[in-house]
């Protein structure tokens, strides 16, 4: 069985075909500049060459359409025929209330996607345009939705409604929703198969490092608190947004200083974090080799960075009533030993120490508190799309 992982951004779309039979992913792929000019594609098949199409792609349609030849190209084939793929899971961002696990997608799922696009702007509608289009040029096809929102569906009142006026939650759904689900859910579950231990007896914080951080409290198996909130915007500091800040500031920059709120809302979104504490860039690496070289404006971003992320991680130790794991994922997660020592740095009283040399290890699944440790430090790779794809068979077996 093969399932092909679609994820559309709003001018870009990543895809993997993967063999479930192995859960290896035979090829991945990123299409750029969808409806921008400049499109292209490249896909990776282990063993040869990137194969490269430099093509103007007007839609995502197009772009759909240019990835299922790429996957039948004969010189990079890793299928022979459309009919070995098997189903089609596709990441949407938000799935609001309504779901709180992953669904096969019917003309009611669309309707429901398409009723969120107000909590997620920016998400939503592109997820849709490539299921829409999946669905016409595969149409025999079944497809299933995987939502980013649908992990931390577990939360209990307490942590997801905010304290405003309960009637704009009962009208509009303003509560804290919560992202990168896939991730925090598949390095929970990896975590405690690695160790060996039931899920179920674990109190586990897993920390979702990139340009978009999240963490999570994982209780049980259960998402009972994360960091993002009513969007992504929310939470520990990050790389271009700014985490979570005083709502007044907002206020004072539209009424006193003239600023205009979309500018505001670009600027919290596109323009702070470790790009607007530093102003050298949101790249961690970049951030981090300014700071080496004496940018003290850079070495304060990575300061603040740290101690967001670690006031989290004590905060959520506190509301599981202690910790028995902490993982690290994503791109500074998996790969800067840097940003783990310096975020861990004065929590050693929850119960690690960590084994220096281990954390030099990148982008492996490795523990890298010392073995003495009571609380187990790893890294982990995420594999969101592999997450995507157990739970379209999973729908399919149904």
């Amino acid at each position: 069985m093969k399932v092909l992982v679609i994820n559309c951004g709003s001018s870009s779309l990543k895809y993997q075909l993967i063999d479930m039979e192995t859960e290896k992913s035979l090829v991945s792929g990123l299409v750029e500049r969808i409806g921008i000019g400049g499109s292209i594609l490249t896909q990776k098949v282990e063993g040869k060459d990137k194969y490269i199409i430099k093509q103007d792609m007007k839609n995502h349609k197009e772009a759909i359409k240019l990835v299922l030849e790429a996957l039948l190209n004969k010189d990079h084939a890793v299928i022979e025929s459309m009919d070995e793929i098997t189903a089609v899971g596709h990441r949407v961002v938000h799935g609001g209330e309504k779901y709180s696990d992953s669904v096969l997608i019917d003309d009611e799922v669309i309707e429901s996607i398409k009723d969120c696009i107000p909590l997620a702007p920016l998400h939503n509608p592109p997820n849709i345009i490539g299921i829409e289009a999946c669905k016409e040029l595969m149409p025999n096809t079944p497809m299933a939705a995987v939502f980013d929102t649908a992990f931390h569906q577990t939360m209990p009142k307490v942590a997801y409604i905010c304290p405003l006026p309960y009637e704009l939650y009962e009208k509009y759904g303003i509560r804290k929703y919560g992202f990168h689900g896939t991730s925090h859910k598949y390095v929970s579950q990896k975590v405690a198969e690695v160790m060996n231990r039931d899920i179920k007896d674990l109190k586990i914080i897993t920390c979702h490092l990139g340009n978009g951080c999240s963490l999570a409290a994982v209780k049980g198996g259960k998402s009972i608190d994360t960091s993002m909130g009513f969007t992504p915007l929310a939470g520990v500091m990050m790389g271009t947004r700014s985490g979570n800040i005083d709502p007044s500031v907002i206020a004072f920059l539209v009424e006193q200083q003239g600023y205009k709120l979309e500018e505001v809302n670009e600027m919290l979104n596109k323009k702070s974090g470790l790009l607007g504490i530093s102003g050298v860039s949101s790249d961690f690496r970049d951030v981090q080799m300014a700071s080496e070289q004496g940018n003290e404006r850079a070495k304060l971003a990575l300061d603040i960075f740290n101690y967001k992320i670690r006031a989290q991680i004590a905060s959520y130790a506190g509301i599981m009533g202690g910790v028995d794991v902490i993982v690290f994922t994503a791109g500074i997660g998996e790969n800067s030993s840097f940003a783990r020592k310096e975020v861990l740095k004065g929590l050693e009283f929850l119960g690690f120490n960590i084994d220096d040399e281990k954390n030099e290890v990148r982008g492996e699944v490795q523990e890298i508190s010392t073995k003495d440790s009571k609380v187990k430090v790893y890294e982990i790779p995420t594999n969101e799309e592999l997450v995507i794809a157990r739970d379209t068979v999973k729908l399919l077996n149904k």
